[in-house]
C-alpha cells in the first residue's frame, strides 16, 4: 500500500477525549512535513459525547470510511457492547478495499467485531486483553505489547500507546525523519522499547529526572560512534554495573543495551533518509564497526538493508 492521506478516525459515543486529542495532534498540519486530511466520523454526524463527559462535534459520517486511506477505530467506553452493525460493515469494507485499518486501546473491540483480527495477532490495553481473548477466541493477544503489525490491520496497547501506535505508521509508511520529527513537536520519544509489562505493577519511575541518569542518557546520544559499553555508562552514572542496569530498566523499560541498539538504528534511519553518506560512514557515525555489521542489524530489526531503506524513504522536502 502507498503511504496515506487521509485519515478518518471513528468516533462513537463515548469515545476517549485522550484517543481524540492524540490522533488529532499527530496528523495535525505541520510546515515541511506531508499533509495529512484527518477528519473524526460518527455514525450519525452531530455531538458526540466523550469519556470526560465533553462534547465533541463530528461533522462526517461513516461515509468517510469508505474512501480514507487510513481508519482509526478510537478506544469508546461502553466497548463491551458490540458496534452497530453498519460500523462493522464500513470497517470490513474499508479492509476489503486496501485501506490501513488500526485501532488502540478498547478500539481493538470494534476490530475484533468486525471479525478482522480473527487469525491474527492483535493488542489492546493490558487489563481488558483477557476479555478480548475470551470473547473472541480466533484473536491471538499478546497482551505485553505497545503494538502489533500485521501488515494491513495494526492494533496498539491502552491509553497514551495510542502515540506509539501513531508513530509507528508514521515510520513504517514515511520513515524515520517524519516519525521523528512529529515525536519531537510533540516532546515525546519517537519509539520506546520494551512493553505494557513496564506499566501493570507502577507507571515508570521518576528515576530519569535524576541529574546523574539524564546527563549520562544525553550523552549516549550524542556519542553514538563511541562504542559505550555498559560499564562506560555506569561509571559516568556514579553507579555500579548492577545498579545502573536496574535503575536504567527501570526507568526505560529496557536494558541499556536495547536502548542503545534502537537509538542507533533510529540515527541510521535518518542519516539514510536525509543525507547522501555512504553506508559505511553512517555505520561509523552511529558506532557500529563496519557496514557490514550495521546491515545485519539493520535486516534483522528493520526487514530490508539499509540501501533498500534508503530507496523506500529518501523523500524531498515538502513546502
Amino acid at each position: 500500500m502507498s503511504s496515506f492521506v487521509t485519515i478518518a478516525a471513528y468516533a462513537p459515543h463515548g469515545v476517549g477525549m485522550l484517543a481524540v486529542g492524540l490522533a488529532a495532534e499527530v496528523f495535525a498540519a505541520r510546515a515541511g512535513l506531508p499533509r495529512f486530511d484527518f477528519a473524526l466520523c460518527t455514525d450519525r454526524p452531530g455531538q458526540v459525547r466523550t469519556d470526560v463527559g465533553v462534547p465533541v462535534a463530528v461533522e462526517h459520517g461513516l461515509d468517510r470510511l469508505a474512501d480514507a486511506d487510513l481508519v482509526l477505530a478510537l478506544p469508546w467506553a461502553d466497548f463491551r457492547t458490540p458496534p452497530a452493525p453498519a460500523v462493522l460493515e464500513a470497517l470490513s469494507a474499508a479492509h476489503a478495499r486496501g485501506a490501513l485499518v488500526s485501532a488502540h486501546c478498547v478500539g481493538a473491540f470494534a476490530l475484533a467485531a468486525a471479525g478482522l483480527l480473527d487469525g491474527r495477532r492483535a493488542t489492546t490495553h493490558w487489563r481488558f486483553a483477557d476479555l478480548l481473548a475470551d470473547r473472541h477466541p480466533g484473536v491471538a493477544v499478546e497482551s505485553g505489547a505497545l503494538y502489533v503489525d500485521e501488515g494491513q490491520i495494526v492494533t496498539g496497547a491502552g491509553a497514551a500507546a495510542g502515540f506509539d501506535l501513531c508513530l509507528h505508521l508514521l515510520r513504517r509508511e514515511y520513515g524515520a525523519a517524519t516519525a521523528n520529527a512529529i515525536a519531537r513537536d510533540l516532546v515525546l520519544p519517537s519509539h520506546r522499547d520494551g512493553g505494557q509489562a513496564q506499566y501493570l505493577a507502577a507507571p515508570v519511575p521518576e528515576d530519569c529526572r535524576d541529574e546523574r541518569l539524564a546527563e549520562v542518557l544525553a550523552w549516549a546520544r550524542e556519542n553514538l560512534h563511541e562504542p559505550l559499553p555498559v560499564d562506560e555508562l555506569a561509571r559516568r552514572a556514579l553507579m555500579s554495573r548492577r545498579s545502573f542496569a536496574r535503575r536504567f530498566t527501570a526507568a526505560t523499560g529496557t536494558t541499556p543495551h536495547a536502548w542503545l541498539r534502537g537509538l542507533r538504528l533510529s540515527r541510521a534511519e535518518e542519516l539514510l533518509e536525509t543525507t547522501d553518506l555512504p553506508v559505511e560512514e553512517i555505520a561509523r557515525r552511529v558506532g557500529y564497526g563496519s557496514a557490514a555489521v550495521l546491515r545485519e542489524q539493520f535486516v534483522r530489526r528493520r526487514g530490508v538493508p539499509p540501501r533498500s531503506y534508503r530507496r523506500a524513504f529518501t523523500r524531498t522536502p515538502q513546502p
